[in-house]
């Protein structure tokens, strides 16, 4: 018996690769019916200020719009599209949600696991685009791209980059500190190795790989990665842990001079102790591409400092993003409507 999927993309995760990966995977075994969201033309939701929507996070959509699109589906393949605990109550038929992100943060998953709806997701799709990202915006910063480019956009030439103290070293002399050693974070580490820079790693739960450990990376504590890197590169989860974790006393413990970089996500952050150790010149620089608030507050102190490199939370957007994702919930489904236990149970 055919199954009915609600596809509800946007203009990144676009829904026709979706059904046509599905169609790839499932053949005529599910029916689809396709919907696009205007995100990123329109900002999605970040908080938990709307009513009926709570605990749900980075979403687009009303909820009786969104209700309106599931009609009597039984798959809803989503990439932003909320469902809250009520709005699960409207889709009575609803089976089986397939979300396209690391994290599923626009779904009631609690409330999904009492109704017996399976929900699957796609880690790790976006891991190559973010650690071909991060080696990008490391370049960029130590190299003075960034100051050099945008001097020039100002009719300015900046000889000057060329002077010892103004100029950046080179990789192959560096030690760099790679925080979190999850998908992202080991794609970090396996890029950083043709730099031929020193790499050490904290992460307290997961242990490095066999070609890690044989290529000479060091897994050490946060403190001592702090103190020996000339530059800290953020790939953490973020856990009531690591909320805030790097804060006052972690730049504090920074070696100086040091570059901070973060393609992770902006709440482990605090930004306002970052802005008085870059003023202070604790601090050499940082790249940051995720914020607390997005978007970023036009009157941002950040914004304006010389040495920060900022690009709008956009590490992730690439087309073999997209494709990962679109392979993985067609297998996803293709296991639901063949009884097969899933790949990524959230």
């Amino acid at each position: 018996m055919r199954k009915a999927a609600t596809i509800i993309g946007d203009r990144f995760m676009l829904p026709q690769m979706f059904d046509d990966a599905l169609r790839a995977a499932c053949g005529d075994r599910v029916s689809t019916t396709l919907h696009e969201l205007p995100w990123p033309d329109a900002p999605m939701e970040h908080g938990y200020r709307v009513p009926g929507m709570e605990g749900l996070k980075e979403y687009m959509g009303e909820a009786e719009d969104i209700v309106a699109r599931i009609g009597d589906a039984e798959i809803l393949i989503t990439h932003l599209a909320p469902l809250s605990a009520s709005m699960m109550e409207c889709a009575p038929r609803l089976e089986l949600v397939a979300v396209s992100r690391g994290g599923p943060v626009n779904i009631d998953r609690a409330a999904a696991r009492e109704r017996g709806i399976r929900v699957v997701n796609t880690p790790g799709r976006n891991a190559s685009a973010v650690a071909e990202f991060t080696i990008g915006a490391i370049i960029a910063a130590t190299r003075n791209i960034t100051r050099g480019h945008e001097a020039l956009r100002r009719g300015e030439w900046r000889g000057d980059l060329y002077r010892a103290d103004e100029t950046g070293d080179e990789l192959s002399d560096m030690s760099v500190g790679v925080i979190g050693y999850g998908a992202i974070g080991r794609r970090v580490v396996r890029l950083l190795r043709a730099f031929d820079c020193r790499v050490v790693v904290a992460d307290p739960y997961v242990e490095l790989s066999p070609a890690d450990e044989g290529d000479g990376v060091c897994r050490v504590g946060l403190e001592r990665l702090l103190e020996e890197a000339d530059i800290v590169t953020l790939h953490a989860r973020v856990t009531p842990e690591t909320e805030g974790f790097i804060g006052e006393a972690a730049f504090a413990r920074m070696k100086a001079g040091a570059l901070f970089v973060n393609t992770a996500r902006g709440p482990m952050v605090d930004y306002d102790a970052l802005a008085r150790a870059l003023e202070s010149g604790r601090l050499h620089g940082a790249v940051l591409e995720t914020f607390a608030v997005e978007p970023v507050p036009s009157d941002w102190a950040l914004l304006r400092h010389p040495n920060v490199t900022l690009t709008p939370h956009i590490a992730g957007a690439s087309l073999k993003t997209v494709r990962i994702a679109a392979i993985g919930i067609a297998e996803e489904v293709r296991r639901f409507i063949s009884g097969e236990p899933p790949l990524n149970p959230c």
